[in-house]
This record gives structure tokens, C-alpha cells and sequence, in this order.
């Protein structure tokens, strides 16, 4: 899909948004100085062009009890014909699977992972990841601390 045209306004609409998915349409308005009917009018417009996709809250994953963060790289095996199709069915019915990308470089396959620690972690790869079929080699990257996590897109292009 294309790059869609929007105005320093829309723009300035989606970065406080990303900011806080909460605020109000009254205070959306004073901090862009629209009044409050067009302001709407410009966030129905982005959700209607699915610029804005869904509102969610961020959450503590440690607080949650979630110690364990890794990233792992899958590659493939290629000689079934429906392995691609097969395992990505497969990893969307595994919730501690947040994130897959597919990537170039020496893997197919970038997962982002939460566990509650090492041995539940383990019982993912085990019981899990290891026994879809076509699975080939999988490493493991554990993060020991996270420095910066934004999920806010850079805007000011």
C-alpha cells in the first residue's frame, strides 16, 4: 500500500495520539487549536483511511510476572511445500508469541517472546516451536535489559 498525503495537522493528530490513545477529543483539539467538531472529523478521517488502526493500553510485563523477554530466529526447513503456510498457522495459536517478522539474512524468521521465566520459556521451545513441522534451527536471544522501547512511529518525515 502506498504513503498516503496528510497535512502537518493529521500529522500532529497521529503523534499525540501514539502519545496517549486516551485523550480526549477536547484536549486533542486545544493542543493542535482546531476546535473540537473538525478535530473529530480528522480522527474518524484516519480511522475510516485505517491510518489508526486500534487503541491499546501498555502494560508492565514484570509486574504481570512476565521475566523472561527473547527474541528467536526460526529458519525453515525447505522441502515441504506448505511448511511456510503451516508454520505461520502454527505460531498464531502460540500466545506467548507476540511479534513474527519475516526477515532476510540467515533466518526466515524473527519471533519476540514472553515467558514467566527459563522453565516456562522452555516448555514454549519444547512443547511448542519445536515440534511444528518444518522447523529447522532456532536460536535464542535472551534480553537482559531493555534501553529503549518505543511504540511510537517516527513522524516527522
Amino acid at each position: 500500500m502506498g504513503h498516503t498525503q496528510l497535512d502537518k495537522t493529521d500529522l500532529k493528530i497521529l503523534n499525540l495520539l501514539q502519545q496517549d490513545g486516551r485523550m480526549s477529543n477536547l484536549q486533542l483539539s486545544n493542543e493542535i487549536g482546531l476546535s473540537p467538531a473538525p478535530t473529530l472529523e480528522r480522527v474518524k478521517k484516519l480511522e475510516k483511511m485505517e491510518i489508526i488502526i486500534g487503541y491499546c493500553a501498555e502494560l508492565d510485563r514484570e509486574k504481570l510476572g512476565l521475566g523472561v523477554h527473547t527474541f528467536m530466529q526460526v529458519s525453515l526447513q525447505r522441502h515441504k511445500n506448505n511448511a511456510i503456510r503451516n508454520f505461520i498457522e502454527q505460531i498464531n495459536k502460540i500466545d506467548e508469541v507476540v511479534e513474527c517478522y519475516h526477515i532476510t539474512g540467515g533466518s526466515d524468521y524473527l519471533l519476540r517472546i514472553f515467558a514467566k521465566d527459563i522453565a516456562a520459556y522452555e516448555r514454549v521451545v519444547m512443547d511448542k516451536l519445536s515440534k511444528i513441522e518444518g522447523v529447522g534451527q532456532m536460536q535464542t536471544q535472551v534480553v537482559l535489559s531493555t534501553l529503549k522501547s518505543m511504540s511510537v512511529l517516527p513522524l516527522a518525515y
